[in-house]
């Protein structure tokens, strides 16, 4: 008999966790396990990559509810004559405008606002995990039914008190807190060290082979642009550092280097973004490509990849860069060292727009530097699809 696992998650738009549960699901072996996936949002780019054997649920009722603006759903609470889906979104949509929330408020605000009024999943399962924090943690803790609940932690989870509380009683039903590194194992238990016990790291799947075939099926650059170009993939959030990274690019363009600097990603901060862009003046050098489902083509022809994130969890951007041979220049991000071996398969440098001027510039100065570590990419050992094996010890 098989094995009956559902995996909650936000959604399958283009981002590591969700390209990681894509990755981990493509390797499932489905002779032993049934997968039920269950997302908050659907028809993202990634739900076409998930493998036929995946059953994707029905979207929730409040799900269906959202869609639409709020005069249809007035009319939507007219017609049903039941009012309280319109007054949870209602009053989640109030309280989020009262000032500028970080993810783990937002989350704790939505799941007070809008609990009551999703239902619950109606099937039992021998395992239930939540694959991203927040929502899909509080969603599989309270409202599904299974043996054993595990919860992915992706990130570097920092908690103000009055998040660390509500959460505490969510977490405290999970059998087993999973971290994608050991730095975002280390971070989860200072914010929460009752829980060390359960702690267990699996670090995000990256699938070698299928990396290599996708960014094969196309071409990635398709203008005549024969400068340095530049990648960066990421949210357009703050843990992104595109301040850092907008800082370096005017650097760059004042140093007179012939380069464009696109950027894969779509997030809260845009507009801030293309502001900042325009009153830099660097529209032709720091180009926002909106997000891609097949982003590897334009991650293998890029010459430079370049991440200045704050903090992550991991870093599943600069593994793909590394699985393609692309040289990366990083910020030292608390988990960049998970990966990253400083002057061996890329940089690591500073976390501001000078250091990470200077790591591209030591890139674009030094071909022989360039070489060696793209060299030494090639020998490096591509993906790590064995985590399979950890994840089926975990859950066994």
């Amino acid at each position: 008999m098989k094995t009956s696992l559902l995996f909650v998650i936000d959604s399958l738009d283009v981002a590591g966790a969700e390209k990681s549960l894509v990755s981990l699901l493509s390797l499932i072996d489905f002779d032993r396990f049934s997968v039920d996936v269950m997302l908050f949002s659907h028809d993202k780019p990634l739900e076409k990559l998930l493998p036929e054997e995946v059953n994707v649920l029905p979207p929730l009722s409040y799900t269906t509810f959202l869609k639409g603006n709020f005069k249809q759903s007035i009319k939507k609470s007219i017609q049903r004559k039941n009012g309280d889906m319109l007054y949870s979104r209602t009053k989640f949509s109030t309280r989020i405008r009262l000032k500028n929330y970080s993810n783990s408020e937002k989350a704790r605000i939505y799941w007070q606002s809008v609990s009551k009024v999703i239902e619950k999943n109606p099937k039992e399962y021998d395992i239930a995990i939540s694959y991203a924090q927040g929502v899909p943690t509080f969603y599989v803790a309270e409202k599904v039914k299974a043996k054993m609940k595990f919860a992915w932690v992706n990130v570097s989870y920092k908690l103000n008190n009055k998040d660390k509380r509500f959460q505490k009683s969510f977490y405290d039903k999970y059998s087993k807190i999973v971290a994608v590194s050991e730095s975002a194992r280390d971070v989860f238990k200072v914010t929460f060290p009752e829980y060390s016990s359960k702690l267990e790291v699996l670090y995000d799947i990256n699938h070698p082979e299928l990396i290599g075939d996708m960014a094969k099926i196309e071409i990635g650059f398709k203008d005549e642009f024969n400068g340095v170009r530049i990648l960066t993939i990421g949210r357009l959030a703050h843990q992104k550092g595109y301040d850092i990274a907008l800082d370096a690019c005017q650097r760059l363009k004042d140093y007179r280097i012939n380069f464009k600097w696109f950027v894969l990603g779509k997030g809260p901060l845009k507009k801030e973004i293309e502001e900042e862009i325009k009153r830099r003046d660097l529209s032709k050098h720091f180009i926002l490509l909106g997000v891609k489902s097949n982003p590897y083509p334009l991650i293998n022809e890029a010459d430079i990849y370049v991440q200045t994130s704050k903090f992550e969890g991991f870093g599943l951007a600069i593994a793909e860069a590394r699985i393609l041979n692309t040289p990366v220049v990083t910020t030292e991000f608390d988990a960049v060292y998970n990966q990253m071996i400083n002057g061996k398969n890329g940089l690591v440098v500073g976390m501001n727009g000078e250091s990470v001027f200077q790591g591209i510039m030591k890139l674009l100065n030094n071909q022989s530097l360039k070489e060696e570590i793209i060299d030494y990419l090639k020998t490096e050992k591509k993906g790590n699809i064995e985590e399979v094996e950890k994840f089926y010890d975990l859950i066994s």
